[in-house]
């Protein structure tokens, strides 16, 4: 069912009538709920099934969940797995812990969501890691040039014991923060409007010049002046007005992204460029999930579990279904009604960037931050070690890869 279908129907103002009435958390987790189409009078019977539940008895904690500009129409696009984790919270506690969903960039924004987490105005966080990363700049981590060669390496590490001591614990200790889950894709170029009417990019040598939007990350302005790509850092609410300005040729995100923020009738070709990671993850204050009990701190590793293992296999399923990653697209697809097209490159043209950019064939590119991320890690070779993780993975379909609890050995 495409996305339109699903919430044919529900106005904002109908949603925030029905918020009024229940509560805006009580109402967007019974959104999200929904499978099929929903009308105002079944939105608001869920709603209050809802609410009633959620306040059926006074929780020992209440946690305020920042998630950026992520709604429970768009998380039907990319599914980032964040109401379902505040759904599952909620329920396995046993109304122990409320969460308060704050979205659409209420409480804060991609940039600003993980600096709120620090300062204890929010208490859980979703965002991408690369717009996080300025904030965290161990989060960079993720970021090394084809480190992954597909979206089943990066979900192969996320549930790899290995994970803990290369990413997790180093986040924690260095940011007070402690990561839950992720959504996984990778980056590659989205071109603007001026690439409406060129053939579909087949040679990486046709980007060359271009000048793209870039992220918080670091990392990835290292790989993108190696592929003569000239980054420019433009916040990711303006990032749609650049393309539309002409300002920018293209810009560096992944292809949910674009139609999760109605990017698509500005972007004309999605090239598959796979350079780095694409990862938006939902992240805890260690000092909230400090403050629970044993018990508790163990739901909270459950819920986050669960929606690692939805999202791995509900983001697959929508990449093709609800977005149109795919050649040949769906008909009804975001990307398709849209004529986004997506550009898919040769094997030779990605060994062709990855010699150009990774630190396998360019060390020289990136021995400072390699340096100073191996000293915030307590030594480990970053790169390397995530590199070797990724390629345990024996999978080519990232719905086929095995979920594990990475806390337990």
């Amino acid at each position: 069912m495409k996305i339109q279908e699903k919430l044919k129907g529900i106005s904002r103002r109908d949603l925030f009538k029905v918020a009024g009435q229940y509560g805006l958390s009580s109402t967007l987790l019974a959104a999200g709920s929904f499978g099929g189409a929903m009308s105002l009078a079944n939105l608001a019977t869920a709603a209050e099934s809802s609410y009633e539940k959620r306040f059926a008895k006074e929780p020992k904690f209440t946690f305020k969940f920042g998630a950026a500009g992520f709604n429970q129409r768009n998380l039907l696009i990319e599914r980032a797995g964040c109401l379902e984790f505040a759904r599952d919270l909620e329920s396995r506690s046993d109304g122990e812990i409320r969460v308060e969903f704050i979205g659409d960039n209420q409480i804060c924004g991609q940039t600003s969501c993980v600096e709120k987490t620090q300062q204890g105005i929010v208490d859980i966080y979703a965002a991408s890691t690369q717009n996080s990363a300025g904030g965290a700049p161990y989060l960079n981590v993720l970021d090394y040039a084809y480190m992954f060669r597909s979206r089943a390496d990066q979900y192969h590490f996320l549930y790899s014991p290995e994970s803990v001591a290369l990413l997790r614990d180093p986040y924690e200790k260095r940011h007070g923060l402690k990561f839950l889950f992720s959504h996984c894709e990778l980056r590659g170029i989205q071109m603007g409007l001026k690439w409406k009417d060129a053939p579909t990019i087949t040679k990486l040598e046709e980007m060359f010049g271009t000048k793209n939007r870039v992220t918080g990350t670091q990392l990835g302005r290292i790989a993108m002046n190696a592929l003569n790509l000239n980054p420019v850092p433009v916040a990711w609410e303006e990032t749609l007005d650049g393309l539309k300005q002409g300002l920018i040729d293209g810009a560096e995100t992944w292809a949910s992204a674009v139609a999760y923020a109605n990017m698509s009738p500005v972007v004309s070709q999605s090239v598959d460029l796979k350079f780095f990671c694409g990862t938006e993850h939902t992240a805890m204050s260690a000092k909230a999930f400090d403050s629970l009990g044993g018990e508790l701190q163990d739901v909270v590793m459950e819920s986050a579990y669960l929606a690692q293992v939805h999202v791995q296999a509900a983001n697959e399923a929508a990449l093709v279904n609800t977005v149109g990653a795919s050649n040949p697209q769906h008909p009804s697809t975001i990307f398709a009604q849209n004529d986004v097209r997506v550009a898919e490159l040769a094997d030779d043209q990605i060994k062709m960037a990855e010699e150009m950019c990774s630190p396998e064939f360019q060390p020289q590119l990136w021995e400072d931050w390699r340096e100073r991320l191996n000293g915030w890690s307590g030594g480990r070779d970053t790169y390397q070690e995530i590199y070797d993780v990724a390629r345990q993975n024996t999978h080519t379909l990232a719905e086929n890869v095995e979920p594990r609890r990475w806390w337990k050995a």
